[in-house]
């Protein structure tokens, strides 16, 4: 296989026509194959295995079960979907909604998720009968192509045409750009700067924004089983994750609890002099975050950093002092550094979440600890973020778990708030066209009562 992408998309093309009308159940049949070879045992050990050799970041055994639950979460998403053909009809409207496939697909991916985030959108565009090429990071190629090798392998064995997925082998920016520009759509997993190019290539396309999730807590919950949930999340594949929390906001009357709860579950809390040599470590130049940190072991963090540690701690907690770029750890981290906040007065707490999010991260996801069921709806009301989880581990509950009915993904939409098409968890309704069929109906024109009724009777034909 070669990197000629005019080659790769003519080849691309040609499966896409091949599956274009096929069937449900044929389609199914090798969405199923491809499930079923990415989330094998010994598929996910050797994916993992290669991904955080090639970036070292990350956690193996995480990566693991990562890719195995990504992959299964969207084959159950996918149960019953309908793709094919006709898959809506409203008889009193005279409509029949007809789903059809996009073409070919170019998959920006980030070292991140080099092969969870493959498994996820090529198990929805091969649902949706499209073909898909990737376009790797520089630091995983291997692991990506890989991916894609077992992919092929199991469309191999289906009788579906292997070159429904293509991965560049040899990444570089100008074969990226290349790729949007010749593909019919595109799908780029991460942050800001990514956003730009992909738009730039002129092709619709789905872009993500980038995280920084504060985990609001008050008052009315467990102590112990918060915290014991946050840091599940926050120490998952060594914080890799955009889900996971970058910070936590905590009612007064329970911060002294909950933060020697916090250290009960492997947190050190760093002094003024701690935090401010963290603080150099981690954006030398006070601007750019240090991608040495990012999803690495606390261990190695906390000796760059010089911050003498237990053997026993699991992450590093900083207290929230200014919001913006006077104090970058109010902003996305990807490391194993948490910022602490206290509130007192929930409202304000919003007010000063958004302040933060509008910083980093606006449009992605909030967290809120609460068994009060209004403090949940305000903040899901206010706050400009597609995604509000309770009471649950957030990275594990935010892109689809088997405790919450999120949808199964790696790419999280921000809206407009971050630039993106979406608020969406991107899934296979998002790589479809609809053709709609219309026939008449009686027809009917709404009079003036129907249409205008409440205000008439209040405001008068005036």
């Amino acid at each position: 296989m070669t990197d000629d992408i005019k080659e790769m998309y003519t080849r691309a093309k040609k499966a896409f026509k091949e599956v274009e009308s096929w069937p449900q159940e044929k389609v199914d049949e090798m969405v199923a194959a491809a499930g079923w070879e990415w989330q094998k045992e010994e598929t996910a050990m050797a994916l993992a295995r290669l991904a955080v050799d090639e970036s070292n970041i990350g956690v193996y055994e995480d990566k693991v079960a990562k890719i195995q639950n990504k992959t299964r979460g969207i084959m159950r998403d996918l149960i019953g979907a309908k793709t094919c053909g006709l898959i809506r009809e409203d008889k009193q409207k005279g409509l029949k909604i007809f789903a059809k496939p996009m073409g070919v697909i170019a998959n920006v991916v980030p070292c991140t998720n080099p092969e969870s985030t493959i498994c996820c959108l090529a198990l929805s565009t091969l649902k949706t009968r499209n073909a898909m090429i990737v376009s790797p990071h520089p630091r995983t190629q291997g692991s990506s192509y890989l991916t894609i090798e077992h992919g092929r392998k199991a469309l191999q064995k289906v009788g579906a045409p292997e070159d429904l997925l293509q991965c560049i082998k040899q990444t570089s920016k100008d074969k990226t750009v290349e790729l949007m520009k010749s593909c019919d759509f595109a799908i780029a997993t991460g942050g800001a700067a990514l956003v730009k190019v992909v738009y730039s290539a002129g092709k619709p396309c789905h872009t993500v924004g980038a995280g920084n999730v504060v985990s609001i807590i008050d008052e009315t919950i467990d102590v112990p089983s918060t915290a014991a949930k946050i840091v599940k999340s926050k120490i998952a594949n060594n914080s890799a994750s955009c889900s996971s929390e970058n910070a936590v906001a905590i009612q007064e009357t329970i911060y002294d609890e909950m933060i020697e709860a916090l250290k009960d579950e492997g947190g050190y809390l760093c002094d003024n002099q701690e935090q401010e040599r963290l603080r150099k470590y981690m954006w030398p130049d006070g601007r750019m975050l240090n991608r040495d940190i990012v999803a690495k072991p606390v261990c190695y963090i906390a000796e760059q950093a010089k911050i003498d540690v237990p053997k026993s701690t699991r992450f590093l907690m900083v207290i929230g002092q200014k919001i913006g770029p006077e104090d970058r750890f109010s902003g996305e981290k990807i490391s194993l550094v948490l910022t602490v906040w206290k509130w007192t007065d929930f409202t304000e707490m919003i007010e000063r979440t958004a302040k933060i999010l509008k910083f980093s991260g606006e449009g992605h996801s909030l967290s809120i600890h609460s068994l009060n069921e209004d403090r949940q709806i305000e903040l899901a009301l206010k706050a400009n973020v597609g995604r509000v989880n309770c009471n649950m581990p957030h990275a594990a509950a935010n892109s689809g778990s088997w405790f919450n009915g999120q949808p199964t993904t790696d790419s999280l939409g921000g809206g407009t708030w971050a630039g993106n098409m979406t608020t969406d968890n991107i899934n296979w309704k998002h790589f479809l066209n609809y053709t709609w069929l219309s026939t008449p109906i009686p027809e009917h024109i709404p009079t003036d009562e129907e249409l205008f009724g409440d205000y008439l009777k209040k405001w008068g034909r005036d």
